[in-house]
């Protein structure tokens, strides 16, 4: 929302002041050469039920895409548990516990999607999508666990070398953990790259790097069956030295998310959008943060003092417009106008002692 609303405008921009700038459009539903051509000759809706249309669409994806990854990596642990209980693989069980986790943080992340839904309140004003966040945090603690244990395991089986049985189910395993991983990673990052999470993303290019540490259970599988049995608990090992990466970069990505990070791309983006506004003499600060999947924007902007209240607002209204249109993931966004005027003026100079 612009912070130059009048107590009433002409404009006729159909805005909905004290909501956001909801501007769903629709575009997720429209289907087919028909709804195309309607939503030509249909006015653009800035109403917020459009956006919360839109963002109830996205989680309700994130959540299917949960749901089926979950049931995947489950049915697929599942099966390499019960050949570590027959072989006695510890760079298996490594593997199985991996994935087990990996399953285990669809749930985390399935609450963060639900709760997300809940409209703002007058505590939580900002609505809850920061619960995708407090996922990660859960998410992180898990993949920590799992690299412990697996950790644990294999020096254990170091210290007390066993013989592994059923190699060339072991071998097979492998390969089960690393295509079920791979299916997995593709479906989470393609439409957690469609709407916007980054946390689902992420939680896809971690089943990704879970499909290439399957792989490694071959080579302890191969060292075993040519009389190295001391090759097991040492691939174990290098699994749990993958784990502890994915979670170096999981746990950054959480760090990033919590402090209000982004990619600086998008800051050089909305003050380009910006810039080709009609009426912005100069941009000002732009920030930009995430909440949950959805970005928010505050940013500043100098219009000519000549200008009239009404013009004066129009002008936000179209930079906040055109930041809503042309910047991805981008659902609201707060424009403060400030008149121009001599060189070394600050409008803003009685809250200097406030700053």
């Amino acid at each position: 929302m612009s912070e130059l609303d009048p107590p009433q405008h002409g404009h006729g921009h159909g805005h909905g002041h004290g909501h956001g700038h909801g501007h769903g459009h629709g575009h997720g539903r429209a289907r087919g050469l028909l709804a195309e051509i309607a939503h030509v000759f249909t006015p653009h809706s800035h109403d917020s039920a459009d956006k919360s249309d839109e963002a109830l669409e996205s989680s309700s994806r994130g959540m299917r895409v949960l749901s089926i990854s979950f049931a995947a990596l489950v049915v697929t642990a599942i099966i390499q548990a019960v050949i570590v209980a027959y072989s006695g693989s510890v760079a298996l069980l490594g593997d199985t516990l991996h994935n087990f986790a990996d399953a285990l943080t669809a749930v985390p992340l399935a609450l963060a999607f639900w709760v997300g839904r809940r409209a703002a309140t007058r505590r939580f004003t900002y609505g809850y999508g920061r619960a995708e966040d407090l996922a990660g945090i859960v998410i992180v603690v898990l993949i920590a666990a799992s690299a412990a244990l697996a950790g644990y395991e294999a020096v254990k089986r170091l210290i007390n070398p066993q013989d592994v049985q059923a190699l060339g189910w072991v071998a097979a395993a492998g390969v089960v953990g690393f295509l079920g991983n791979e299916l997995v990673a593709r479906y989470r990052i393609k439409v957690g790259r469609q709407i916007g999470s980054a946390a689902l993303v992420a939680d896809g290019l971690h089943a990704r790097t879970d499909g290439f540490t399957s792989l490694a259970v071959l080579i302890g599988a191969g060292g075993a069956a040519l009389g190295f049995p001391i090759a097991d608990p040492i691939v174990g090992l290098l699994i749990t030295a993958g784990i502890c990466f994915v979670l170096r970069d999981a746990a950054r990505e959480i760090y990033h998310r919590l402090m209000d990070a982004v990619d600086p791309a998008l800051v050089e983006h909305a003050e380009h959008i910006l810039a080709e506004v009609p009426g912005i003499e100069r941009v000002g600060t732009v920030r930009l943060r995430w909440i949950g999947h959805a970005l928010r924007a505050e940013v500043d902007i100098t219009v000519r003092h000549d200008l009239t209240l009404i013009q004066a607002h129009a002008v936000a209204v179209e930079a906040e417009h055109r930041l809503i249109h042309d910047l991805p993931r981008l659902r609201a966004a707060t424009v403060h106008a400030d008149p121009d005027g001599p060189a070394g003026t600050d409008h803003h100079a009685v809250l200097l002692t406030h700053r």
